[in-house]
């Protein structure tokens, strides 16, 4: 899919308020995101969805070819003539993330299938925001929530982790994971329109309790498999062997080709910092 739009670098922000924009674009948004998670019928519950938006001509789309992927592609990739990059979060339900704590080796069932579950609903808002927005003219388009990665880099050509950094919506963590005010444990989607949408600028918080003073490194002792450092590093190669061992443990439900433990400590359902 593909479609765009911006202004400024927009605030995070839960679905339920917010300032309205130019022809109800942002309770159309808000509205289609919060009333999609509601109605969800699979089994995974979540917790408020948040929401942001930054301009597409930012500066830092550009940036994110050196530090992610020299193929990462920009939003006018996306959709021509884009003007603004919505941002959103779907935070995983408390029980999940406690599921997932309780062993170290072992990943809990709801933890697989939210995965699963999660990336299906990101895909139909996208759809159904991009139908609804062209229904005002409004030109919008999305990539996958997960998939377009290199599988010998472990680099995706359009990180939504990143996106959401840039929007204000999340700060990357000492385990690479992005951080939101309402934690880390739920997946990202991101949306390029070709309408602005003016959030009120926000200034980047730090939400690593590590990052941010030093205070923590429990992803690191979480990890079952040694790939997180104290310095910072990651050996990806090592994260996604032992992400592939659990999807063939979880071929009954899907290619569920995740952990979580890294996710589940005290960054799992707010930020630490």
């Amino acid at each position: 899919m593909g479609r765009g739009g911006a202004s400024r670098s927009g605030e995070s922000a839960a679905l339920s308020g917010g300032p309205k924009l130019p022809l109800d674009v942002a309770d159309l948004i808000s509205a289609t995101i919060r009333e999609s998670v509601a109605g969800w019928r699979g089994a995974t519950r979540y917790r408020k969805p948040l929401l942001a938006s930054v301009a597409a001509d930012d500066r830092r789309f550009a940036e994110l070819k050196r530090v992610v992927d020299p193929r990462h592609m920009l939003p006018e990739d996306l959709v021509p003539g884009a003007r603004s990059v919505a941002s959103f979060f779907l935070p995983f339900d408390e029980g999940i993330v406690e599921a997932n704590a309780d062993a170290r080796e072992e990943v809990a069932p709801e933890w697989a299938v939210a995965y699963l579950e999660t990336n299906e609903l990101i895909e139909r808002i996208a759809d159904q925001l991009t139908e609804a927005l062209a229904r005002h003219g409004i030109r919008a388009g999305a990539e996958p929530p997960s998939g377009r990665y290199d599988r010998r880099t472990f680099t995706s050509t359009w990180s939504h982790k990143s996106i959401a950094v840039i929007a204000g919506l999340a700060s990357f963590g000492a385990h690479h994971m992005a951080i939101t005010d309402s934690g880390c444990a739920g997946r990202f989607g991101s949306l390029v329109l070709d309408q602005e949408l003016p959030w009120a600028a926000r200034e980047q918080t730090q939400r690593c309790l590590h990052i941010a003073s030093g205070g923590c490194l429990e992803c690191v002792r979480r990890c079952p498999v040694g790939a997180l450092s104290d310095e910072g590093a990651v050996d990806k190669q090592l994260c996604w062997s032992r992400c592939r061992r659990v999807a063939e443990a979880f071929e009954a439900v899907g290619a569920a080709s995740v952990c979580g433990k890294c996710a589940v400590g005290p960054c799992a359902l707010r930020a630490a910092a």
